[in-house]
C-alpha cells in the first residue's frame, strides 16, 4: 500500500515508490512521476530506470530531479516549477521519505508567488516540515510578487 500524501489537488509526495505502487499512482490519475532521489543512495533502493520503465508502462510521464546531499539549487526548483506548469494532471514526487520532494514542491510553489504560509500549512497537514527552506520560500515569493 502506498504512502502518497496529498499536498494539493495537483501534487502528492511519497517515500520511495516501488514499481508495484506505480499502478496505484496511475489509478489515482497521476500523470507525472518525479524522482527526487539519486540512484545508489541505499542498497535496497530500486534504480531510477526501473521506476521510469514502470511509470512509462503505466502511461505516465517521468522526470528525474535528484536532490543529493548538496541540497537544493534554483535550477532544480525551476525544473519542477516548469514540470508542474506543463503537467496534464496530478504529479507524484518521491524520495527516501518524501521530505525532499515536499521541500522542492514548496520552493517551486513559492517561486510562482504563492503564499509561503499557505504552502507551509499544506505541507504540515501532510506531515512534512518545510521550515528548513522557509527563508528561501519567502525570498522566492517576494521576488515573484515584485
Amino acid at each position: 500500500m502506498s504512502e502518497f500524501r496529498k499536498l494539493s489537488d495537483s501534487f502528492y509526495a511519497s517515500p520511495q515508490v516501488t514499481p508495484q505502487e506505480i499502478s496505484e499512482a496511475a489509478a489515482m490519475g497521476i500523470t507525472l512521476v518525479v524522482n527526487n532521489r539519486p540512484d545508489g543512495e541505499a542498497p535496497d533502493q530500486p534504480e531510477g530506470a526501473t521506476i521510469e520503465a514502470a511509470t512509462r508502462a503505466a502511461g505516465m510521464d517521468y522526470l528525474a530531479i535528484p536532490i543529493g546531499s548538496a541540497g537544493f539549487s534554483e535550477p532544480q526548483v525551476e525544473q519542477l516549477q516548469d514540470a508542474l506548469a506543463a503537467a496534464s494532471g496530478p504529479v507524484l514526487g518521491f524520495c527516501r521519505s518524501g521530505t525532499r520532494s515536499t521541500l522542492l514542491w514548496s520552493l517551486a510553489r513559492a517561486r510562482t508567488g504563492e503564499d509561503p504560509e499557505e504552502i507551509s500549512e499544506a505541507a504540515a497537514s501532510a506531515g512534512y516540515d518545510v521550515s528548513p527552506v522557509r527563508p528561501a520560500m519567502d525570498m522566492f515569493a517576494a521576488r515573484a510578487r515584485s
